[in-house]
């Protein structure tokens, strides 16, 4: 369903500004889920392809769409068709009435299926790429296998396919939740708000950014991110999550394998025979590539990339360098396998 539509001009990054046709999508059903789409005026002859973006833990479409900077204008400007889709209790979509998930499972089985079914409602029945940041990329790995007709390929960015491998501090924490979950201690669903989060770290970014930093993870390379980018990063694309996520990751983490012990989303995701893009940062302290790399090396496609890039968990998306590397490196991807 439109609720509207009208012709914009924004910025794609720094002086490259363009015309887009912007829509207001939502989903309607029990979860209401808002999405944002973008074609370039210029595309007179049609568009390549369609591309649904599903944002990271705790964000939301702004992740990948700043005032300054963005990857979904860029797409647009290549000549895709791209949905920029709020999970719900994010963004628009909780403004619409979609309150926190009760864990990860609830975005593969609910809302990746139904921002599907309503972007083929706007294209007709053509497959649909998925390009997931972080968590999304996670999401995108569990759903595919059940939209399979549906979708194209899936591209990942620092996506962790085994969550806190490579970090010796999340792997500590992952161990702590995984003792608790053993034990059955009751974790409750508690809103995590981290949206003030992101306004406090700015004012603070140069001492997060030295070595003397009191949190050993931040999410981006220092340096990487111009400060006015970056103060518009955390106001803009810093949201909610809700504690289920955060133990649904950990406790994969301890049992090595996301789903969960009992879950066949693994191997559902490694007999997927989609064109696959992974995409890992070298400088991501959330996502390191010890991390990111298994979803390529256990996954059977017989298309698939694997490419690791010089910045940090942000920094892929929106950092100065990203126009010149992610950028490209997935577009040039998806035009390929969009012929």
């Amino acid at each position: 369903m439109i609720l509207h539509g009208r012709v914009i001009e924004q910025a794609i990054d720094r002086d490259q500004r363009g015309s887009f046709r912007k829509e207001i999508i939502v989903a309607p059903g029990k979860v209401p889920l808002a999405m944002v789409r973008k074609r370039w005026t210029g595309n007179e002859g049609g568009t390549l392809a369609p591309v649904l973006l599903v944002h990271g833990f705790g964000q939301n479409r702004y992740a990948w769409h700043l005032p300054s900077r963005s990857f979904a204008n860029h797409l647009a400007r290549a000549g895709f068709d791209v949905f920029n889709l709020d999970l719900r209790g994010h963004g628009r979509s909780r403004h619409m009435g979609a309150r926190r998930s009760n864990g990860v499972l609830d975005y593969v089985s609910e809302d990746l299926p139904l921002a599907i079914e309503e972007v083929q409602r706007h294209v007709g029945p053509k497959p649909i790429f998925l390009l997931g940041h972080s968590l999304g990329g996670v999401v995108s790995y569990a759903a595919a296998p059940s939209l399979e007709g549906a979708v194209a390929g899936i591209v990942s960015i620092g996506s962790p396919y085994h969550f806190t491998r490579g970090s010796m501090l999340l792997g500590g924490v992952a161990l702590l939740v995984g003792a608790l979950s053993s034990a059955r201690v009751p974790l409750p669903n508690a809103p995590l708000f981290l949206g003030p989060l992101g306004a406090l770290a700015h004012p603070f970014r140069r001492l997060l950014e030295s070595p003397l930093s009191p949190i050993p993870l931040r999410g981006w390379h220092p340096g990487a991110l111009e400060p006015h980018v970056l103060e518009e990063h955390l106001r803009l694309a810093f949201d909610r999550a809700s504690m289920a996520e955060m133990v649904n990751l950990f406790e994969w983490a301890a049992h090595k394998r996301f789903g969960g012990r009992e879950s066949d989303y693994a191997e559902r995701f490694e007999k997927l025979n989609r064109p696959l893009l992974v995409v890992a940062g070298g400088e991501d302290d959330l996502a390191p590539p010890a991390s990111v790399r298994a979803a390529y090396t256990r996954s059977r496609s017989q298309d698939k990339t694997y490419r690791v890039l010089p910045l940090g968990h942000i920094d892929l998306l929106v950092g100065r360098d990203a126009p010149l590397t992610t950028w490209p490196l997935v577009t040039q991807w998806l035009t390929k396998r969009s012929a």
